[in-house]
């Protein structure tokens, strides 16, 4: 194996703090993956720098000029993560690419158990997390919620508790350069391509400095795009969802015309309580039909998915 080029992938937003420990662990692991004869000299290490506002990129790109396993690309601005991994992806041209994010959580030392999986043929080797460390309860619980239900959701069997931590094959690299959708979730994607894909357990750490960068926001238009774009299910469910309140109206009319006819009481009190109803069931029609056709839109105008300020290797 000792021919095999290996290209990690690394997004980064404001990581200043966390990038001097990555890239010596990153490098240290290279050496010695590289020494055993493991990988090929010529594997890489690709920092994208995902319109940061700190030193991010000062100290990415001073890394690619020291180190010849490294590589730096910079956007002309914050893109999304998952598009600053799509920029990395398209950068690789190795025999197998990892993507892993640059806070430490996903330790560097699990790449040699992914290698060693792919070694023994899967085409995906992605990190399965048995723990997660330093998270509060809420966060566990909404973490565990959501995969489920996005899992219920996707017409592809998306694995559990997994993040994009995972190895490709360069097969299936190549694949995820064609697929070149704007609203992009990887995991989902890798899904939907299929291949021989195995778990690599592991436990995620903490971070090892600063802060996440992913905010309440980010992370709500990530499980949005595993949603809708993975999955015509939101769709069908509205559908249900008007047949259950026609169900209720008409059921609430007979009680009406019941209630009348005894106690006297109103019946314009149900008609208030039905049309309310009814209201809310469009308005959440509405919203995810605004959902998909928003997609329709990004993927029409045609615009490149993201924007290459500066390199350096």
């Amino acid at each position: 194996m000792k021919d095999t080029k290996l290209f990690v992938v690394l997004p980064c937003y404001n990581e200043e703090e966390v990038l001097g420990e990555t890239s010596k662990r990153l490098l240290e692991l290279y050496g010695k993956m590289i020494s055993e004869g493991t990988v090929s000299p010529e594997s890489k290490i690709v920092f994208v720098d995902d319109g940061s506002r700190d030193r991010t990129w000062e100290i990415i790109s001073r890394l690619a000029r020291e180190h010849e396993e490294v590589k730096a690309l910079r956007f002309s601005r914050n893109f999304g993560h998952q598009l600053a991994v799509t920029a990395g992806m398209d950068e690789a041209k190795g025999d197998a690419v990892i993507i892993m994010d640059a806070d430490l959580q996903d330790p560097p030392e699990v790449i040699a158990d992914m290698v060693k999986a792919w070694e023994q043929g899967a085409d995906i080797a992605y990190g399965k997390r048995l723990h997660r460390k330093g998270e509060t309860a809420a966060k566990k619980l909404t973490a565990w919620c959501y995969y489920r239900l996005l899992n219920f959701m996707s017409a592809y069997p998306i694995p559990l508790d997994t993040g994009d931590f995972r190895l490709l094959d360069k097969a299936v690299a190549d694949e995820f350069k064609v697929l070149r959708e704007h609203n992009r979730f990887l995991r989902g994607m890798s899904a939907w391509l299929g291949y021989n894909a195995v778990p690599v357990e592991y436990v995620r750490e903490e971070r090892c400095a600063g802060k996440t960068k992913y905010t309440l926001k980010k992370m709500l238009r990530l499980a949005a795009d595993g949603i809708f774009g993975f999955s015509s299910k939101p769709l069908t469910l509205i559908g249900w969802a008007g047949l259950a309140v026609l169900c209720i109206a008409l059921l609430g009319l007979i009680a009406t015309i019941a209630c009348a006819a005894v106690t006297g009481v109103p019946g314009w009190l149900w008609a208030v309580c039905a049309l309310v109803l009814l209201d809310g069931v469009i308005l959440c029609a509405m919203g995810v039909q605004g959902a998909y056709t928003q997609r329709i839109y990004d993927e029409v105008k045609g615009r490149p998915l993201y924007i290459i300020k500066e390199r350096q290797s």
